[in-house]
């Protein structure tokens, strides 16, 4: 790493290539660039600056200095992700691009649109409502993460159960190499399979082998009609099982998620309503353009006779019950130590998984909250424990954390389903993967970062 007069020198001619104020030094700024919403029992570590470049000529040229001085970088937007993805680890330069904020086209013909990575997610979505489209991808953060973002990270969302995660609506990527060279890969065509499919390995890079700074994205219909249902169920197990019914039923929801008695109660508190009262576990659906109607009827027929309590038709509470899911996880307890994860696992292992995971919290007595994203196998538990409550709290809060973890890949699952891998679920990696795949990653990301100065100490190392 560079001495303190080559630091000095490269921030001297780093704001030769950036506008006045769009280099910071400030340590308020250095701080709240320093991680992301990923928990570790650490200290911050502050960067030497941040750059705030508002080009794609900006980001080449500070990547040829970055380059040449051997100086690491981490690129970000809102930092919203919760793996650790772009917590600083040493003396580094953050390249935040939320200043690159434009939606460059909007091709309705072509249903798709062109974006600088800044942009939030929520507002490409109120973009391209008035030509009756939507962004499909969904993650929780939508109103404050930026489109790189959740490229970085291939973010999911509630809508993934029809629409897919991230990679499914990226299309074509312009890419910043670590030497500041400019590359495009992917296509303006919904079909394209000339070469390997570059794109595809950008997308969930997490910032180890390159920079976005343009993206192309696959815009869906804006549905002309949802349906809003919510299911209660005796039993969390009755309530995955009702999941397996729905997808008996020969329907796809656009929306399918799975809510825990006790991630009731904390919505309870949180929103003042009483719906942890009605049972043990909440189904959440939405079902989505002209066949919504009849995929509703279809579904509210597969639970006859059974012991479930169905919201009624067009109860407008089914939907405020989804907005409240979206907008949390049900894990703000700040009495307590917490973990929580976003495994994934095959859709006919929840059952057998969820009660295994429940057995495991139990046995090293914290407690636990499950919800999932049930349309397609991807499960937050999140385990908490009291400071106070018996002896070492923190030891056994992890150790059932990993405990599920190896739960997950037993049954054909992965560490990760939407979050990223980041600094948090580095060691896990190997536990998924086999060394030479593992090795296979690291000369592809030695390929195209040699010196290592993207993203160091993330994901794939």
């Amino acid at each position: 790493m560079a001495d303190t007069k080559q630091i000095d020198l490269f921030l001297h001619e780093l704001g030769a290539i950036l506008k006045e104020k769009r280099l910071v030094t400030d340590q308020a700024v250095l701080l709240q660039n320093s991680r992301d919403y990923g928990q570790l029992a650490t200290e911050p570590i502050l960067p030497i600056a941040v750059a705030y470049p508002e080009s794609t000529e900006q980001v080449q040229a500070i990547m040829r200095l970055c380059t040449e001085h051997k100086i690491p970088v981490i690129s970000r937007g809102a930092g919203t992700g919760v793996s650790g993805g772009v917590h600083v680890l040493g003396p580094c330069l953050v390249l935040n691009l939320s200043n690159m904020n434009k939606i460059l086209e909007i091709r309705p013909q072509d249903e798709l649109a062109v974006v600088e990575p800044g942009v939030i997610n929520s507002e490409l979505n109120d973009a391209v409502k008035e030509y009756g489209f939507m962004y499909a991808p969904d993650p929780a953060s939508y109103r404050i993460s930026t489109l790189g973002g959740n490229i970085a990270t291939n973010a999911g969302g509630l809508r993934c159960a029809k629409y897919g995660v991230t990679r499914e609506s990226v299309l074509s990527l312009d890419v910043v190499l670590a030497d500041g060279r400019l590359i495009t890969v992917g296509t303006q065509t919904f079909k394209g399979v000339a070469g390997y499919d570059l794109t595809s390995l950008f997308v969930g890079s997490e910032g180890t082998l390159g920079i976005v700074v343009r993206a192309v994205l696959r815009l869906r219909y804006l549905p002309v009609d949802q349906r809003d249902m919510s299911m209660v169920f005796e039993t969390l197990e009755a309530a995955l099982e009702g999941i397996q019914t729905i997808g008996r039923a020969r329907v796809q929801p656009a929306i399918l998620e799975l809510i825990d008695r006790p991630t009731m109660e904390v919505l309870d508190r949180s929103y003042g309503t009483e719906i942890a009262k009605l049972g043990e576990a909440m189904v959440l659906a939405r079902f989505d353009g002209y066949g919504a109607p009849k995929e509703e009827e279809v579904v509210r027929s597969a639970f006859t006779g059974m012991p479930v309590i169905l919201s009624a038709i067009a109860d407008p509470f089914a939907t405020t019950l989804i907005e409240m899911r979206r907008t949390s996880r049900g894990d703000l307890q700040d009495d307590a130590y917490r973990m929580g994860e976003d495994v994934a696992v095959p859709k006919s292992c929840m059952v057998e998984y969820v009660r295994k995971v429940r057995e495991v919290a139990q046995r090293h007595e914290v407690d636990v909250r499950i919800i999932a994203h049930a349309g397609d196998g991807n499960l937050h538990p999140t385990f908490s424990v009291e400071p106070d409550a018996g002896p070492d709290p923190l030891v056994r809060l992890s150790a059932a954390l990993e405990e599920s973890i190896r739960l997950a890949l037993a049954v054909g699952g992965t560490i990760t389903g939407e979050h990223g891998v980041g600094l948090i679920k580095r060691e896990w990696l190997g536990w998924e993967q086999a060394e030479d795949v593992l090795q296979i990653q690291r000369q592809l990301k030695s390929m195209l970062d040699p010196l290592g100065i993207l993203n160091p100490g993330k994901a794939i190392q």
